[in-house]
């Protein structure tokens, strides 16, 4: 199972990318293993304000609609609009295409509570 070196990750399964004072946010290669087929993606607006641990949007798939929990707290200032047409991206590219939102943290030290490549990795595989 993939799990890039360079990303956080949350026990909901997200990851995170820090670019700056931003970061952005998808689901892991193994969250979209366990869904199956990606068929729609819901993501917020530009501008909403997230809660860390709290869900934002949801992915549905053939078997099961599934929310998505926010890693961080924060302020959308970017949302991947591709998804709306191209849910399949989620399954085909979770890390590259699928990313979901990028969001203005308010407080970085969430950062810290996330999970390294590593520490993801052994998570998911108990």
């Amino acid at each position: 199972m993939e799990v890039p070196k360079d990303l956080l990750y949350s026990e909901e399964h997200e990851w995170v990318k820090k670019e700056g004072n931003k970061v952005r946010i998808g689901i892991t290669a193994f969250a979209q293993d366990e869904l199956g087929d990606i068929v729609f993606v819901e993501l917020p607006e530009v501008g909403d304000e997230l809660k860390a641990d709290e869900p934002f949007g949801s992915v549905e798939s053939v078997k099961t609609v599934s929310e998505l929990y926010a890693p961080v707290s924060g302020k959308v200032v970017e949302v991947n609009e591709d998804l709306e047409d191209s849910p399949e991206f989620v399954n085909e590219s979770p890390y590259e295409k699928a990313w979901m939102v990028v969001v203005e943290p308010s407080d970085e030290s969430e950062l810290d509570e996330l999970l390294s490549a590593d520490q993801y990795k052994e998570s998911t595989e108990g």
